[in-house]
């Protein structure tokens, strides 16, 4: 009863905030015909009783009312329909708004290692399909169980033991609800594999994995491995179908038991004299009544179950959210300028759900205006250390200052405020080309001039010739008109995005060229220190950019050569091919590759 409680004031909530006229409405017309069905059998006892007494004016008027409540009951649901239909789609939008909140919301990213997250997250995403139909089926039991208690009224004074009859419906009640549950927990069981099973059939339809899949010869174990995992989920879940289905039977028959033995009661009554054709008329409408109830709440108690599931894992993400958000107000002030720099403090990092370390002890100093490049091998923990300065976590051990301020004390919005960045994983806005790289600056999506400049600075102007419509172009395949991109192009908007911020306090570059040759890196690189040149001098900006190619990290003003976790060498170009060490070897090995 607590989480039906619960679920009713989420969805009711909901409807409320979007519609508060309208489930205002709703609620009024699930009352009036909650009561219409049971008038009409105490109109049609009186019908029943006037017309053995041959009162032909007190029968018609008994007639004439019974037409009426059957009329008013069609009406009533007739417009009941209308408005949970408009409703439920409005719920809908508050439930994608609610999914797009807990999985984009978030300040940071912990919660996307969590395997509890993902489980839970996934089944959301099962139910966001069914939830803007939930409305209609939770009022229609409000409304059952209003009639119930009516009828309930109205048996008790024919006689007292019919009290009895809606008691035989707690049995299917109860059958509905273990059936509700064995569904649930089977769904529960499945998700990991349902999860995979989506991801399976993601890559197999997905243009970019298309390749791959080829080469390899890899469709048909695709396929067979995605068959396997759904046929798994089907059987399981078939399973405890067919186990709640034996016990809603069950159920049923106990309550079809007790809607005979009520008629038989009364009919009883009825020919010693003690009860009027009336009443048996009033019994026999009402048990059907009653019937026709119980089966429409049973056959809403799975729905409903998995409605409160659903909602219950909303509320459980929300609480995670909440858990892992910064709890402190911000105290510190992001600064307008760098003065001094970022320094790294003893800093630590290990992936929530993990033992191992990916940072271990990083002391670091990164003075204001400096370009600094991070080498090393791939999890090294080069990216690991640019989300930590982006702030997508916190430090396991020690912090982060800037300009002598804990990272953890600036608000992180304000932070990234002040950030541009490119990462490898760039994205694929499939908007307008102006949007897609407008989007990187917010405030100023709609300047075309400063998206014209950006594109400039990543040296990608020259894409805006080469879209339909330039700037207005649509990009995407997803839209008829949109104009599909090859990867280096799509790579190059994603660095006009993370130049549209004109004086940030951190640019990030997580190896964002990646799809470029060594040659056309090279040339961005010269042209994008001149930016970054023009940053430093008016905010005091730190360049930080990760890349394998060494002709572009030669140029930093800083090279970290990160190892095992651990900032192992530091220095400029000449001075590290003066060390001897790791960073001598590498830059050695790709020198020789060209030769």
């Amino acid at each position: 009863m607590r989480d039906l409680a619960r679920t009713i004031r989420f969805v009711f909530g909901a409807a409320w905030r979007v519609a508060p006229g309208r489930i205002s409405i709703a609620v009024v017309l699930l009352v009036l015909g909650s009561l219409s069905g049971p008038l009409v059998g105490l109109a049609l006892k009186h019908l029943f009783n006037d017309a053995v007494r041959h009162d032909v004016r007190a029968a018609t008027l008994a007639g004439v009312l019974t037409g009426l409540l059957l009329l008013a009951a069609q009406t009533l649901g007739h417009f009941s329909h209308h408005l949970y239909f408009m409703l439920g789609h409005r719920l809908r939008l508050v439930y994608d708004e609610d999914l797009m909140e807990l999985t984009g919301g978030a300040t940071g990213l912990e919660q996307h290692e969590r395997a509890d997250y993902a489980d839970r997250l996934e089944l959301v995403r099962q139910d966001g399909h069914s939830f803007y139909d939930t409305l209609q089926p939770l009022m229609s039991t409000g409304a059952n169980v209003v009639s119930l208690i009516f009828i309930s009224v109205l048996l008790v004074q024919v006689q007292p033991l019919l009290l009895l009859l809606p008691l035989f419906a707690l049995p299917p009640l109860f059958g509905g609800k273990w059936a509700s549950a064995k569904v649930e927990a089977a769904r529960v069981e499945t998700a990991e594999d349902a999860r995979l099973a989506r991801h399976l059939f993601s890559l197999g339809v997905d243009a970019a994995a298309g390749k791959e899949l080829r080469v390899f010869g890899l469709q048909d174990v695709l396929r067979r491995r995605q068959h396997a995992l759904w046929d798994g989920v089907t059987r399981r879940l078939l399973r405890a179908q067919l186990a709640g289905t034996f016990l809603n039977a069950v159920g049923q028959l106990l309550f079809a038991l007790g809607y005979v033995g009520a008629v038989l009661l009364v009919v009883h009554d009825a020919i010693a004299g003690r009860r009027s054709p009336g009443d048996v008329v009033l019994v026999v409408a009402l048990a059907g009544q009653v019937n026709q109830q119980v089966s429409s709440i049973v056959g809403t108690a799975t729905q409903l179950q998995r409605l409160s599931k659903a909602v219950g894992r909303i509320l459980w993400l929300r609480g995670l959210i909440a858990e892992l958000e910064p709890a402190q107000v911000p105290s510190g002030n992001v600064p307008a300028r760098l003065e001094r720099g970022i320094r790294l403090e003893g800093v630590a990092f290990a992936y929530p759900g993990t033992d191992t370390p990916i940072l271990s002890d990083v002391t670091l100093e990164i003075p204001a205006g400096m370009t600094v490049a991070i080498v090393g091998e791939n999890g090294a923990g080069k990216t690991t250390l640019v989300k930590l300065l982006c702030r997508f976590y916190e430090p396991t051990e020690g912090r982060i200052l800037v300009d002598g301020v804990d990272l953890r004390d600036l608000d992180p919005v304000a932070w990234r405020e002040r950030i541009a960045a490119g990462f490898q994983d760039f994205v694929k806005y499939e908007l307008l080309m102006a949007e897609t790289v407008g989007v990187g600056d917010v405030p100023r999506v709609t300047d075309r001039a400063a998206v014209a400049a950006a594109l400039d600075r990543a040296h990608a102007l020259d894409l805006v010739d080469q879209v339909p419509d330039g700037l207005e172009g649509q990009l995407g395949r997803s839209y008829w008109d949109g104009l599909e991109l090859s990867g280096g192009q799509w790579q190059k908007l994603a660095l006009g995005r993370a130049m549209m911020r004109e004086q940030p306090l951190l640019v990030v570059l997580d190896e964002p060229t990646a799809a470029l040759d060594a040659h056309a890196e090279h040339a961005l690189f010269e042209r994008y220190a001149a930016s970054t040149r023009a940053a430093a001098t008016a905010a005091g900006a730190i360049t930080l950019f990760v890349s394998h190619r060494f002709s572009t990290v030669r140029m930093a003003d800083l090279i970290l050569v990160v190892r095992d976790g651990h900032v192992a060498e530091r220095g400029s170009h000449e001075e590290l091919l003066a060390l001897g060490g790791t960073y001598a070897e590498l830059f050695s090995l790709q020198a020789s590759a060209y030769r």
